[in-house]
């Protein structure tokens, strides 16, 4: 995956800065917003947590530790796996994407100079599959009941973006400063209780049902969806 999200970076460095209409502005005037109405979820910043970088891959949690191993048992308990990103990509399929990533930047300064903001080149586009994994630590992917931390990239902005559905991401800014992750390293989550997402920048564990199954959406095309039941601030 390093290599995955260096050449993100990268694309974003050399121009290819949004994968949307969306700004920032929007969601600044959320976040100036008055107190919340009591039938959407807030998703809040923690206060210990750092404002992280564009590009900035979501922690993995520390399993070695007790509070991990106490967390995983609680987990599993309830029929829940945690889950890493990783997991999420089939055997060999970095270094198809790597490959990918290579072919579309000789393609697109091939034709030589820098590439104008705002012009046609200055795009930023979807590169990977929408592969899946049949299995996740030898249990059937579709279907399973898990826990994953990540940035989240809401649909709407405003004032009143109480939504039911958005995306996540392994790496804070993708699709809104970044190019968005392949298809299979990003997920559109469908909650029935509608929520605030008051601050990108604050990584959250989702959890719910996995599904492989592939959405398409202006902002990013995903390979799996997890239907959510429940979600908490990811402390790192």
């Amino acid at each position: 995956m390093r290599q995955i999200l260096t050449s993100a970076i990268a694309a974003a460095f050399f121009g290819v800065v949004a994968c949307s209409q969306a700004s920032e502005a929007p969601y600044e005037d959320a976040a100036a917003s008055p107190e919340d109405t009591p039938e959407a979820v807030e998703l809040a910043r923690a206060e210990t947590s750092e404002e992280p970088e564009v590009g900035d891959r979501v922690p993995d949690p520390d399993e070695a530790a007790d509070e991990g191993k106490a967390r995983a048992d609680a987990l599993s308990a309830r029929g829940v796996m945690e889950i890493g990103w990783e997991e999420l990509m089939p055997e060999g399929e970095e270094e198809r994407i790597a490959e990918m990533y290579q072919a579309q930047m000789a393609q697109l300064y091939s034709r030589g100079g820098a590439v104008a903001e705002g012009s046609v080149r200055d795009q930023a586009i979807q590169i990977g599959t929408f592969n899946t994994v049949e299995e996740i630590n030898g249990k059937g992917a579709n279907g399973l009941k898990v826990r994953l931390p990540g940035y989240t990239v809401p649909f709407e902005y405003g004032s009143d973006a109480a939504i039911s559905e958005f995306l996540l991401v392994p790496y804070y800014g993708a699709c809104l400063h970044a190019p968005p992750p392949p298809p299979n390293q990003t997920v559109f989550v469908r909650t029935e209780d509608k929520i605030k997402l008051k601050d990108l920048s604050q990584a959250v564990w989702i959890e719910g049902t996995l599904r492989t199954r592939k959405q398409t959406s202006d902002l990013a095309d995903t390979a799996y969806t997890i239907e959510m039941t429940d979600w908490e601030v990811y402390e790192y």
